[in-house]
């Protein structure tokens, strides 16, 4: 692995459902766990339509997914996970969820927001990306930047103690169009864990051999046997951040 890898002092993660962080980046929070990053997650919905069995109410499986998700987080090294409770399946990337999600970067005030790609609808052959991880996205985004680091903007969290913060770095999972590829190959067997977490949804199936395939096909010719991939922003520059908020490249060794 290389030496100079960049690790984040804290990163929060902006998704739809309850095992949307582990299919996508779960690997590469692991690694920047494993070396001291504060890690928060916040989950839009509960995922309270994604259980399909009789007689299974939505409150009962927000409860469900919630608890998964939870030990999920715990797995990968997670310190705090948030849910938003809005409705599963219907998620819009509305004004008051973008305010819901400022608050929640401002509060936390990460150096990196990881969210997924909000451009992304055809997904493979097999797949239509979920309207709820488009409209995740896009919130998750919008309220990244430029909202969170507006200070004049949804001003009335300062009554809350809660104040502009502009983070560092966009971190954009996604299949297309990635531009950073992260080695996992020390971390998948967590990643792996973590999905595993998620009983309700993985029920019979080991996730294992797809995952894997996965991350092998995303890795090939880049010298690393398991990777994730994203395409990072750069919001503020190195010396801006290093500036006002230390030294923040951690080495490996």
């Amino acid at each position: 692995m290389p030496t100079d890898f960049y690790v984040p002092q804290s990163a929060l993660v902006i998704v739809a459902h309850p095992d949307d962080i582990e299919f996508s980046c779960a690997g590469t929070l692991a690694r920047w766990a494993r070396l001291g990053a504060r890690i928060g997650y916040v989950l839009c919905t509960s995922g309270e339509v994604g259980i399909a069995e009789a007689g299974m109410s939505k409150a009962r499986a927000a409860e469900i997914r919630e608890v998964e998700q939870r030990a999920a987080a715990e797995i990968v090294g997670a310190q705090e996970v948030v849910f938003l409770r809005e409705p599963d399946g219907l998620l819009q990337p509305t004004i008051e969820l973008r305010k819901k999600l400022v608050r929640e970067i401002r509060r936390f005030r990460p150096e990196v927001v990881m969210c997924g790609d909000p451009t992304v609808v055809w997904a493979g052959e097999n797949y239509i990306n979920h309207p709820d991880h488009r409209a995740a996205a896009t919130a998750a985004l919008d309220a990244a930047f430029p909202a969170a680091g507006q200070p004049l903007l949804f001003a009335e969290l300062e009554q809350e103690g809660i104040y502009a913060h502009k983070p560092r770095k966009i971190y954009v999972t996604g299949w297309h169009q990635t531009d950073l590829f992260v080695n996992i190959t020390d971390t998948i067997e967590i990643k792996i864990a973590a999905l595993k977490a998620h009983k309700s949804q993985m029920k019979d199936w080991d996730p294992a051999p797809r995952i894997k395939e996965w991350a092998a096909a995303r890795a090939r010719g880049k010298e690393m046997l398991y990777a994730e991939s994203f395409r990072v922003v750069t919001l503020e520059s190195d010396e801006d951040w290093e500036r006002t908020n230390g030294r923040v490249l951690a080495d490996e060794g």
